[in-house]
């Protein structure tokens, strides 16, 4: 079972483990928010009324992105789990945040992979 992780602007910010179980009353919580969100979630200038997995993904993916920014521990821990368990495919949320636009994208494709620094050597460096 691959990990979760959010990611914004190319860095990792949280990791959530799929392997561990969670503990009833985080399920039941989970189920609140689903419920919660079908009468309607925030969109525009007004509500999206019953609102599709993916509709609801977004939502909570915006949410995570917020809550990360403003180092909100427990929204940070419900929107995870949320989506961790309610896409059990997603490999990334992936947030570029610059000038306060947030553009979110799911990857489902591939797993985070840190960014490995190359270093160049000029050509008679060079050990032959």
């Amino acid at each position: 079972m691959k990990n979760l992780v959010a990611v914004i602007n190319g860095e990792a910010k949280i990791e959530y483990d799929r392997s561990k179980a969670l503990p009833q009353n985080q399920q039941d919580y989970l189920d609140k928010m689903d419920q919660k969100m079908d009468d309607g979630i925030p969109h525009g200038a007004g509500h999206l009324f019953a609102p599709d997995q993916q509709q609801k993904a977004q939502f909570v993916a915006d949410q995570l992105v917020m809550a990360i920014k403003s180092d909100n521990e427990q929204l940070i821990a419900a929107t995870m789990a949320y989506l961790a368990l309610r896409l059990p495919d997603l490999q990334q949320v992936s947030a570029d945040d610059k000038d306060g636009e947030v553009a979110i994208k799911f990857i489902y494709d591939k797993a985070f992979a840190k960014a490995e620094p190359v270093q160049f050597v000029r050509p008679d460096q060079l050990n032959s």
